[in-house]
């Protein structure tokens, strides 16, 4: 099984039952959702925020955990496909949550391993490096403190990188826990352990959930992919995931900054660990959801990078990273459908979460509070960017109709679920029914439903955290079929 560094923090529990009137009901406990709950009762609502798991332990606890406005190679896209005004608009709504983050951290005194990092975007084919001279240019023009290098601080030689200054790096959970110990009293409520089922909009919006019902004037929807997706968000949004792996090296024997290859996509940075090291923490092997290689060979492959560019042993830690992307690059954060005005989102943040899911705590308090921000434009789920969207669009929707079909026709050619090896998993048809199932180490046989529970794409599984996951929308199951991760709301259905 993987283990997320972030994720040896202990763990906060606050369980119980909801409130039954609150002004706002925020659904979802990662960086978007905590944010959102931690400002809105700063700015005097009452709030209960509901997670089904735990604080800050699905997306927003395996991250690599940058806080930069370098977003891969954004600027000059944003700029040749847009406009210079939205390209400096994006940087400038990055900026603006970083040092948010920042002013808030000084305030309430969260220790966090808050520390500024230089950011670098970099490449090691010659071939890209005129790409990365126009990137610089973009960025700089945006507004951004960035400028072209030569070289860099890491172990093996690159063809140029753009240096972002002033960006910034911290242990995530360590700082969403802090905020969170914020938000309950006065009449505000934090609930763990209870899975949002149903929502009832009206005046006011009822919110069942497993433990109660919520009545509540706004309700903020931050559930990675958004549930009771009335908004028709599934089309619009494509799960991806990428891979990290991580090891205690002695104190400064790493590079400084932070790093992001544009050719390959690794990643790379340090952060204190315990009795004075370091934690080299190396990210990489980004892919669709069941596309290619397996997990635990992807897992293999980084690992043997990480060794040979950087001369490190096994890893002390190894987690994945899911998160979704938009078609336009730009997340969703704003109203939830085209027919509500107090029914909000926030997602699509495309592995930049810890400043995308800050900005969107930010953004949706003043979109709640009545505050005019003119960024509410630009990351509105409604939007319609046609030319810059319609590609990945259709190769998103593509992608859903041949899972649709294609899975269907390979279960059906797959083996029997009889004889299943320990530690071996199978998805296969039984009649006409699909079939997922998994025999552990110890030989005990989960037999499921193979059809997700959101829209019944076939679940494909995940050998790398031992989970069910579907290709199409990202919902994942545990091997009982418990929901790990939604949009799904309901379980897998066991079998006989």
């Amino acid at each position: 099984m993987s283990l997320s560094y972030w994720m040896t923090e202990p763990p906060v529990s606050f369980p119980g039952s909801p409130p039954s009137e609150v002004d706002v009901a925020v659904l979802g406990g990662g960086i978007a959702g905590i944010t959102t709950a931690h400002l809105l009762k700063q700015a005097g609502l009452t709030v209960a925020l509901v997670e089904a798991g735990e604080l800050a332990a699905g997306v927003s606890g395996h991250t690599t955990a940058k806080i930069t406005a370098q977003h891969g190679a954004i600027y000059h896209r944003l700029r040749s496909s847009y406009s210079p005004a939205v390209a400096a608009a994006y940087a400038g709504s990055q900026r603006l949550a970083i040092e948010w983050i920042f002013s808030e951290r000084e305030r309430l005194g969260v220790e966090c391993a808050l520390s500024r990092q230089d950011n670098f975007l970099y490449a090691e084919d010659e071939s890209r490096a005129r790409e990365l001279v126009a990137e610089a240019e973009a960025a700089a023009a945006a507004g951004l403190d960035a400028a072209h290098v030569s070289e860099t601080d890491l172990p093996y030689r690159v063809a140029g990188a753009v240096r972002l200054s002033g960006q910034a790096q911290f242990h995530p959970r360590k700082w969403l826990l802090g905020l969170a110990s914020e938000i309950p009293g006065d009449g505000s409520h934090v609930v763990t352990g209870s899975r949002a089922r149903a929502l009832a909009e009206g005046t006011p919006h009822v919110v069942t959930t497993e433990t109660g019902e919520i009545r509540a004037d706004h309700v903020v929807v931050t559930t990675h992919h958004p549930v009771f997706d009335r908004g028709l968000f599934f089309p619009r949004l494509r799960p991806v995931r990428d891979l990290v792996v991580a090891s205690v090296i002695e104190a400064g024997s790493g590079p400084a900054g932070m790093y992001l290859a544009d050719d390959t996509g690794h990643s790379v940075r340090t952060t204190p660990h315990e009795d004075g090291k370091d934690l080299l923490i190396v990210g990489g092997e980004g892919h669709p959801v069941d596309e290619g290689a397996t997990v635990a060979h992807r897992f293999r492959r980084l690992a043997a990078w990480a060794r040979s560019r950087f001369g490190v042993g096994d890893p002390d830690y190894h987690w994945m990273a899911h998160d979704l992307t938009t078609p336009d690059s730009l997340p969703y954060i704003g109203r939830f459908h085209p027919a509500t005005r107090s029914v909000w989102v926030a997602t699509g943040f495309a592995h930049w979460g810890m400043s995308n899911g800050t900005l969107a705590g930010l953004l949706l308090r003043d979109l709640i509070t009545g505050v005019h921000n003119p960024l509410a434009e630009l990351y509105d789920p409604l939007r319609l960017t046609l030319k810059q969207s319609l590609p990945e669009l259709v190769k998103t929707n593509a992608h859903v109709a041949s899972r649709l079909v294609g899975d269907r026709l390979a279960a059906v050619v797959h083996g029997k679920v009889d004889g299943l090896a320990p530690g071996t998993s199978i998805v296969t048809t039984e009649g006409a029914r699909p079939v997922a199932a998994y025999r552990t180490e110890g030989g005990e046989l989960h037999k499921l439903s193979a059809r997700c529970t959101h829209l019944g794409c076939l679940v494909a599984f995940n050998d790398g955290d031992r989970t069910w996951d579907c290709p199409c929308h990202g919902s994942r199951f545990g091997i009982d079929g418990s929901v790990v991760q939604g949009p799904a709301v309901r379980p897998l259905r066991r079998l006989e």
